[in-house]
């Protein structure tokens, strides 16, 4: 009788398995490549960030450079649309007859002022900004800023018995930027609330709120539904106006013919015809 042949199992092929921490260093450094892309894509935006994290009033060459450059930029991506600028005492007396934008970056099309301040300070150079404006050819705006430990309805009497406004004009724009120390957040915008409803009865017309993009989010949005906001937020990575804001405040570092300082710019999220619906009737 033959021998039966014992069947032994077949060799399999040698399967690869990739241990856990090859995982992690292959994504690791698939991160860090698509970083290196972005920062690459955006390099002028991480510079102008680097080199305006401290705020000041002077700028290097480059950082003039980078500033116009941005400047540039946001003025592409909003054809259309219209741009304006706002003012305070802090930009020291202006040359209206010769404020144009440096290389005609943008048009000019409206200007808001500083009026007031807490109960009862009054912006410097207002009346003869407002002056000057009401001779002008821009649509004009006054606003508040707002202290928020100080009475909301002295503030608001500070603003309306310094503030003439008419047809034409943009309605009163109320400033909160500051958290307050001696009260709560509720507190807070009772007061505003105050504000905006002793101002809107003068005037009648609702007024428009200024403040920082994390200020509304957080603090405002979801209270104060009724208002238009004008939102500031200079951050490079933003390219574009949001659809809910009426304008955004996109640089504080604008420079302008006429004006010695640095200024502030604003675009309003439409064209003229929109802002003169926006103004008062």
């Amino acid at each position: 009788m033959a021998a039966t042949r014992r069947k032994y199992p077949s060799k399999s092929k040698k399967q690869t398995i990739i241990s856990p921490k090859s995982v992690k260093w292959i994504v690791g450094l698939f991160l860090l490549l698509c970083t290196i892309i972005f920062v690459y894509q955006k390099k002028d935006a991480v510079l102008y960030y680097l080199g305006f994290k401290i705020k000041n009033t002077e700028l290097t060459a480059n950082q003039r450079k980078l500033e116009d450059k941005r400047i540039n930029d946001i003025v592409g991506n909003h054809k259309g649309k219209i741009f304006g600028i706002d003012v305070s005492q802090y930009q020291g007396t202006i040359d209206w007859d010769n404020v144009e934008a440096i290389e005609e970056q943008f048009e000019l099309k409206f200007v808001i002022v500083r009026a007031t301040a807490g109960s009862n300070k009054i912006d410097l150079k207002f009346k003869k900004n407002w002056r000057n404006l009401t001779e002008s050819m821009y649509i004009q705006g006054a606003y508040h800023y707002y202290r928020p430990d100080e009475n909301s309805t002295d503030q608001a009497n500070n603003f309306i018995s310094t503030v003439k406004l008419r047809k034409g004009h943009l309605p009163p724009i109320l400033d909160i930027e500051k958290m307050p120390k001696g009260q709560s957040m509720d507190k807070l915008k009772e007061g505003l609330q105050n504000w905006l409803t002793i101002v809107e009865k003068y005037y009648g017309v609702k007024p428009i709120i200024y403040t920082g993009e994390k200020y509304y989010e957080d603090f405002l949005q979801e209270d104060f539904p009724d208002y238009q906001f004008w939102i500031a937020n200079y951050n490079p990575w933003k390219e574009k106006i949001e659809d809910d804001y009426l304008m955004w405040q996109f640089t504080e570092k604008a420079k302008l013919h006429g004006i010695d300082e640095l200024v502030d710019v604003n675009v309003f999220n439409g064209n003229v015809d929109d802002l003169k619906k926006v103004c008062i009737k």
